[in-house]
């Protein structure tokens, strides 16, 4: 069970804005470097891990989850979801905000939005 009465911690890390580097990908074609950075923000995503935990935490009362609910559910271990928390948390996608021993983690807002609006096709 989650510690809800602690202190709270937040994390504030770079936030990676792929919409900010380029236009859809089907209007021009991508400079190299719009294209790393677009690539390192989907293969943070391409992973059925990864997948669902942003499914889970969006779906999760509030729109916040805390690790210990994501284990269970996902069949994984506390390390492993861990890790993959950390890699949505730095590619920009989730914010992590620390109570306690406890982390929980929330959809960084209009973070796939900006994703996905780079992948429409016009």
């Amino acid at each position: 069970m989650c510690d809800t009465d602690a202190v709270h911690t937040v994390e504030l890390l770079p936030l990676t804005d792929v919409s900010a580097c380029c236009a859809p990908i089907t209007r021009a074609a991508l400079a190299p470097a719009h294209a790393e950075s677009l690539a390192r923000s989907l293969k943070a995503l391409a992973d059925p891990a990864r997948l669902r935990l942003v499914s889970m935490v969006a779906a999760h009362d509030g729109e916040e989850a805390c690790v210990c609910d994501l284990t269970e559910p996902l069949g994984l271990s506390q390390p492993t979801v861990s890790h993959h928390l950390k890699v949505l948390v730095d590619a920009g996608f989730l914010t992590r905000s620390k109570r306690g021993i406890w982390a929980y983690y929330r959809i960084v807002p209009g973070s796939l939005d900006s994703v996905a609006g780079l992948l429409v096709t016009v």
